[in-house]
């Protein structure tokens, strides 16, 4: 192999390592979370969504109301819950395990439902499964059926 052909490789190589970089850079966000609108208004929705997960054996140990929060600080924003979700049986085949509990600052689990400009009522969460594929062993085996909860939860509400 010629010294030329040596370079153009290397220089592909070094190229495509970039434009992957680039694209996992603008691709990941969009990956890691997702958002939905909800077919609901936004008080129809937390309704919904509260009874769903409960149904489903999850309990829901806290509810930011982010709009009263704010107000207390002195800003206004549109309507916003963010739920905190715990299926303590999941919780604990990561919490048990001392080399899972690094994810614990991941959990519980967090959905989002909220109103935008558009009046329009919209949900949003993480990518539990992707995250917990990451991570590999106990927690993407928990993190999975996390997150197939978390989709059948909102599909309840979403359009």
């Amino acid at each position: 192999m010629t010294r030329t052909n040596i370079l153009f490789v290397l220089g592909g190589i070094v190229a495509g390592i970039l434009l992957t970089s680039l694209f996992a850079y603008k691709a990941a966000p969009g990956m890691m979370v997702k958002e939905t609108e909800s077919k609901y208004t936004f008080e129809q929705s937390v309704e919904v969504f509260e009874q769903t997960a409960k149904d489903m054996g999850w309990k829901i140990p806290t509810v930011h109301d982010m709009q009263k929060t704010m107000e207390v600080n002195g800003y206004e924003v549109a309507s916003m819950k963010v739920f905190e979700l715990c299926h303590p049986d999941h919780a604990y085949e990561i919490l048990k395990l001392d080399e899972e509990r690094i994810v614990s600052n991941m959990m519980p689990c967090r959905v989002s439902i909220y109103e935008k400009s558009d009046g329009k009522t919209y949900i949003s969460w993480m990518n539990t499964s992707m995250m917990g594929n990451m991570m590999g062993g106990a927690v993407a085996e928990v993190m999975g059926v996390a997150s197939a909860d978390s989709e059948k939860m909102i599909q309840s509400i979403s359009k």
